[in-house]
């Protein structure tokens, strides 16, 4: 059997990701990092009304195919899992506040998720709250 053009491959997977979520593939930033035999996707999503941009997962893979089928296998089985929690936050120099919602495994994840890529000192958290499940 032929393997269809890798490129093409990951196009599928990331838009299949992009559906899965029920997000614009536009609002998507799939960051792959090399190293040894080892390819890591940071998933990043970004808000339209705030433009900002929030780690959504990470995940090992042994190549940037297998990465994105893990994180479909994540987004399917394992996501609606976690615990929802919501940030309330503005950004240093501003004064609007921002609400922004995380899954988790925990509090100290979803701010990991939150301040992913960014100066911690440039932002100011004021509440993070656990989610009632319904």
């Amino acid at each position: 059997m032929t393997r269809p053009d890798q490129n093409v491959e990951i196009a599928h997977y990331q838009k299949e990701v992009a559906t899965r979520l029920g997000l614009d593939p536009q609002n998507l930033i799939f960051n792959y990092k090399e190293k040894n035999e080892t390819v890591r996707l940071d998933l990043v999503t970004v808000n339209p009304k705030h433009d900002q941009s929030f780690l959504f997962h990470t995940i090992l893979g042994t190549d940037k195919i297998d990465a994105l089928k893990k994180m479909l296998d994540y987004i399917v089985q394992n996501y609606h899992n976690e615990s929802s929690m919501t940030i309330q936050w503005i950004k240093m120099g501003e004064n609007r506040l921002h609400t922004s919602y995380f899954r988790a495994s925990n509090m100290y994840e979803a701010l990991d998720k939150f301040y992913y890529g960014r100066d911690m000192s440039q932002y100011k958290i004021f509440s993070i709250v656990l989610n009632p499940v319904s």
